[in-house]
């Protein structure tokens, strides 16, 4: 089994690579999801960020309002106190994931998709390089980055200059809590970069596809 981190800051289009990677046979794990389950009432991981940043952070119903822990995390600069709760459970549960794909399937290529896998690496002590065998960046220039985080914010709505700006300002919030990919770059195996057509980036994917099945073998 071949265990592969895919990484990428926030509008690269790492969630595009994975599905392209998954249309070939990837067995993908996506953080964000894993973190969206554990952060559900009932679990460890709820009960901690309750506990810690109080019930500010519910709505009505008890369930955890994003909106709140976002602009907790990126607006009021408390990113690393929410990662801390959140980054060791969702790395504990991809490592039981990644467990039993290997029982099932042991040539199979395992991906994690996730922003933040170097920069966790640095935030909870957990190695990443232990943990996958091959890590790949996808990448893209800063605007398109902005650009694409601002149009998945207004979806089919027109909104005014001003919800723009805050939405762009908001995107570089973001990307200021994630290592530049010119950093990253020097970390991983391979870069794809998106920056054109998802066929550009298709055609990339195909062509990695066939090396990462050889080193699963």
């Amino acid at each position: 089994m071949l265990r592969v981190g895919l990484t990428g800051s926030l509008g690269s289009g790492k969630s595009t690579a994975a599905k392209l990677f998954a249309a070939h046979g990837a067995q993908v794990l996506q953080s964000d999801a894993i973190g969206r389950e554990l952060m559900e009432p009932g679990q460890a991981v709820y009960a901690k960020i309750v506990s810690h940043f109080g019930d500010k952070v519910l709505l009505p119903d008890g369930r955890l309002d994003r909106p709140a822990l976002a602009n907790l995390a990126f607006a009021e600069g408390r990113a690393d106190e929410l990662n801390a709760i959140v980054h060791p459970a969702v790395i504990a549960r991809q490592r039981e994931l990644i467990e039993d794909v290997a029982r099932r399937n042991p040539s199979a290529v395992v991906m994690v998709e996730s922003a933040l896998i170097i920069e966790a690496a640095y935030g909870d002590g957990a190695d990443w390089q232990q943990r996958f065998d091959r890590l790949i960046l996808v990448t893209a220039p800063e605007d398109v980055k902005i650009a694409r985080f601002v149009s998945r914010c207004i979806g089919d709505v027109t909104p005014s200059d001003q919800k723009i700006a805050e939405f762009e300002q908001e995107a570089r919030r973001r990307l200021a809590h994630q290592m530049p990919d010119e950093q990253k770059m020097a970390l991983c195996d391979y870069v794809l970069t998106n920056d054109g057509a998802v066929t550009e980036l298709e055609w990339q994917v195909d062509q990695l596809w066939p090396i990462l099945r050889i080193a699963a073998r």
